[in-house]
């Protein structure tokens, strides 16, 4: 026959007047960040220095798609600074004057092209995931949007050349070299980056979204007149 057992309240008292020492388990780190007991917190610094930092990083990540090799600093140290500030900086470039009808002159507002823009990023940015590609949703939006700079070079030479000669057939093919020229080098500088992400047989698949999107962005440079 079994003894039932029973707690009385002293029992009760006893128990929970112990201190039970239970070790925590897991670790609380960014990844891809070293470990540094002499590492200062980046809370205590002047704001200065944060967008000092900040604005070192973005231009960092500006030069390595300017000269492209093997690197993973878009992706290890990813932001979204760089594709928000070519974001903003194309679609005021873009935008077509408000004396003019911009159905007329062909012209996209700036919330046209900021929706084209993150739109864009982000299919890009699932079909990648849905291959199966070893990346971060937010590492490929990253790379994308930092690679539209040459596009947004290229915007810049051809405003300055309407802005100094009328619109004609030369000027046209002189537009349009440059942004030929500024699609192949984003295409290019995406597909170094996101390329080794990608399963080696689907590699095709993901390199077409990518083709596309900087596609429709080379279009509504050059289609932009005004």
């Amino acid at each position: 026959m079994f003894k039932r057992n029973s707690l009385t309240m002293a029992d009760v008292e006893f128990l929970t007047d112990q201190e039970v020492d239970i070790p925590l388990e897991g670790d609380i780190t960014v990844p891809g960040i070293a470990k540094s007991d002499d590492e200062l917190s980046t809370l205590d610094e002047p704001v200065k220095e944060t967008i000092k930092r900040d604005l070192t990083a973005v231009g960092k990540k500006f030069f390595h798609v300017l000269y492209p090799r093997t690197s993973f600093v878009l992706l290890k140290e990813w932001d979204l600074w760089g594709p928000l500030i070519l974001c903003v900086f194309m679609a005021m470039m873009l935008q077509g004057d408000e004396k003019v009808d911009s159905m007329k002159d062909g012209s996209p507002q700036f919330a046209e092209v900021f929706v084209i823009y993150w739109t864009g990023a982000f299919v890009v940015t699932l079909n990648t995931k849905l291959l199966g590609g070893n990346i971060s949703f937010f590492q490929s939006v990253c790379v994308l949007g930092y690679c539209v700079l040459p596009l947004c070079l290229s915007l810049v030479v051809c405003r300055i050349i309407l802005v100094f000669g009328s619109e004609s057939t030369g000027l046209f093919i002189t537009r349009f070299i440059f942004v030929l020229a500024g699609f192949g080098w984003s295409t290019f500088a995406s597909t170094a980056f996101l390329g080794s992400s990608q399963p080696p047989k689907r590699k095709a698949l993901a390199v077409y979204p990518l083709f596309l999107f900087y596609f429709i962005i080379s279009w509504l440079i050059i289609s932009h007149k005004v």
